[in-house]
């Protein structure tokens, strides 16, 4: 009798022994597939058509500073902003001399929501204009905040909160943060909404943050296998468009949910960030160099002067003088020898061949630099 174990279709058994060999694997602990740690969601790296912050901007006056606030006579703004609310509120102050330290004048800045509801609260950030010293305790008056088109969105007004402080005696100041600068939370109401209907849109438009062509056409790769239809599109590095199908027009927002659930993986230009001000480098993955041989050294003289006085003996009419003692060292940095790297090297290879050089991060940005003009390095260099 023939077993059963022999019985069974091939394909069945080469499938049995497939889960074999992937489970002693599992057991060993080899990875049976490559981690997905490099991938990301869509959501973290694209941008919805519509789907944007607004910035806010408006001039108000912060009152209740104890002697704190503008010199009116070094800010004209503020005298005459005093002036023209007084003046709304009933008072009458044409042709006197204002002397008062308590008022500042400040601009506000907020950031609108997408799709922020009418009466809801956003923050603002207040930052003094004129020579005012500090804004703490200080309270802004109902300042209007108009967006780019001139049209007010918001009103703000509130106590400020300042986390920095200045204390000044006679002999000596001390400051510690920024105290011409505060926030007040929820101090903004919304009046006016934004008028932008998405779940009308018969093609959405994702924005890559990071325009890029193998990015984009892996993001319509993914949405075409989601949708099982040819329904998106990569028009360019920086823009993926989708045809919304007719069954999804009444749920636009449960579509582009599923769409930014899916992930892939990112690709980039080589590339190399170095800032000269601060000698940060930043070098990614993706940075190789052909076969290049690099060496570093420096001539460095170091002169130490350590004069010695000489005092004569007891008795002897000698006089005391001072002499010269000079001590000279020569670095030529003999040690550091010339370094060969070969084709294809990658990037944590450079790094080691550097550091084993004792490259500094100084040092380190003129060797790329010249190593990218010798041509051997495969990437950008950005220096900001």
């Amino acid at each position: 009798m023939i077993p059963t174990a022999f019985r069974l279709p091939r394909r069945r058994a080469a499938l049995a022994v497939l889960t074999a060999v992937l489970t002693a694997l599992l057991a060993f602990g080899v990875p049976a597939a490559p981690a997905l740690a490099a991938s990301a969601r869509i959501k973290d790296i694209v941008d919805v058509e519509g789907v944007r912050d607004n910035m806010l901007i408006g001039y108000g006056l912060v009152v209740g500073l104890n002697g704190t606030g503008d010199s009116l006579n070094n800010s004209p703004f503020t005298e005459q902003s005093l002036t023209g609310m007084l003046e709304r509120m009933g008072v009458n102050t044409r042709g006197t001399n204002l002397r008062t330290k308590n008022v500042a004048a400040v601009m506000v800045t907020a950031t609108l929501g997408a799709y922020a509801a009418q009466g809801t609260r956003i923050d603002v950030t207040v930052s003094a204009m004129g020579d005012s010293k500090s804004l703490l305790g200080g309270t802004l008056l109902v300042t209007p905040m108009m967006g780019a088109d001139g049209e007010v969105y918001a009103v703000a007004q509130g106590p400020i909160a300042v986390s920095g402080f200045t204390a000044q005696g006679q002999g000596a100041s001390v400051t510690r943060g920024v105290p011409t600068s505060g926030r007040i939370s929820s101090g903004a109401i919304v009046e006016r909404e934004i008028q932008f209907s998405l779940a009308e849109l018969p093609v959405l438009r994702l924005s890559l943050r990071n325009p890029d062509f193998t990015t984009a056409q892996r993001v319509a790769t993914a949405i075409n296998i989601q949708l099982r239809g040819n329904r998106a599109q990569a028009t360019d590095p920086a823009s993926v468009l989708i045809n919304v199908p007719e069954s999804r027009r009444g749920d636009v927002v449960g579509l582009v949910t599923e769409i930014e659930q899916l992930r892939i993986t990112p690709d980039q230009v080589a590339r190399v960030v170095v800032d000269e001000k601060s000698g940060v480098i930043v070098m990614g993955e993706n940075v190789r160099i052909s076969t290049v041989a690099i060496a570093q050294g420096n001539l460095t003289i170091r002169i130490t002067e350590t004069p010695q006085v000489s005092q004569p003996g007891p008795f002897s009419q000698g006089q005391t003088a001072v002499v010269p003692r000079t001590d000279i060292q020569v670095d030529d940095q003999s040690n550091n020898r010339l370094a060969v790297m070969n084709s294809g090297v990658t990037l944590q290879e450079l790094v080691q061949s550097l550091n084993a050089l004792g490259v500094g991060p100084r040092d380190m940005i003129a060797i790329l630099q010249s190593v990218k003009a010798a041509g051997a390095l495969q990437a950008e260099i950005e220096v900001i």
